[in-house]
């Protein structure tokens, strides 16, 4: 296949995939849709249908994951506003009613997840429901949202990584990305077809794909938990092991301000060693507890 590309191509060379007119949007009686809308509404649903299948295996009723679902979405995509805009500071404080344009893009995952256990703590004590046992039910739909949700960074043309010449290189045209995301590196290695175009890390798909593993995990540990939350811990530390190198070949990278120090990053670092720190922690204590009842057993027998 001839390696040109037009302004709507996508491609990854090396494994002789090319896109051709790979769309943002499509219009229904003339109103544009994009297509990462419709693609993170579509991770969503499948993580609450999951969410639900889950509730079912563990006898819960899965009423309880529909109520909740509705303000975790609602609460979420604030959350993911209101992180990007934090640590995106400069870009806003000029201009204030920029901040409820979403339509230019602006979301931060992490900054959904945060929201949602929130959600979640703050809908648990209202309920009266175990926020353990809750968060271990939600988690793989979460993990499902975000694995399908990720593609949609791929039709816009976003969360890529610096310039590579690796197996899973992927090339886009310069024009259909931001300017800002375009690194002196991959501005260096920019290549002239039909248009100029750049070579990145497609790291969306890394952490899809990342995502994807986490939920087989999930999924296949769920009968062996040692105690409630470990699901839950198991995500936190899962996720952020992944995001923690994955956010290190980002282009687009929110800064601690007045730093070079990735947010994400930090974040993600943490809660892999709270998670784990809290595992074994947990792990110990249950075991102290276990080999207590035993020696109480055998006094008693005697």
């Amino acid at each position: 296949m001839q390696d040109i590309m037009g302004t709507m191509d996508i491609a990854f060379p090396h494994l002789g995939i090319y896109l051709k007119n790979v769309p943002k949007a499509f219009t229904v009686f003339g109103f544009p849709i994009a297509l990462y809308g419709v693609i993170i509404a579509v991770g969503v649903m499948a993580g609450v249908f999951l969410a639900v299948h889950v509730a079912k295996l563990e006898n819960l009723d899965s009423d309880i994951i529909w109520d909740f679902a509705v303000y975790a979405i609602i609460f979420s995509i604030i959350g993911a506003r209101v992180y990007y805009v934090i640590f995106s500071w400069d870009k806003y404080k000029d201009n204030l009613l920029d901040i409820f344009n979403t339509r230019k893009g602006g979301m931060a995952i992490y900054g959904a997840v945060i929201a949602a256990f929130l959600t979640l703590w703050i809908y648990c004590r209202k309920k009266k429901q175990s926020f353990l046992q809750l968060a271990d039910i939600c988690v793989p739909g979460l993990v499902l949202g975000q694995v399908i949700g990720r593609w949609g960074n791929f039709t816009n043309r976003e969360v890529f990584g610096e310039y590579t010449d690796s197996l899973l290189a992927m090339r886009l045209p310069a024009e259909m990305v931001r300017a800002g995301d375009i690194s002196e590196k991959i501005a260096a290695h920019m290549t002239k077809d039909c248009v100029n175009y750049i070579q990145v890390h497609p790291t969306f798909l890394y952490e899809s794909l990342w995502n994807l593993a986490l939920l087989a995990v999930l999924l296949l540990y769920r009968k062996h938990k040692k105690f409630e939350g470990e699901q839950w811990l198991l995500y936190l530390g899962g996720y952020g092991l992944g995001r923690a190198w994955i956010e290190g070949i980002r282009t687009d990278t929110l800064f601690i301000p007045h730093t070079t120090i990735a947010v994400s990053q930090v974040l993600a670092i943490a809660l892999v060693v709270i998670s784990v720190t809290a595992d074994i922690l947990i792990r110990r204590h249950l075991n102290r507890n276990k080999e207590s009842a035993v020696k109480s057993e055998k006094e008693n027998a005697e």
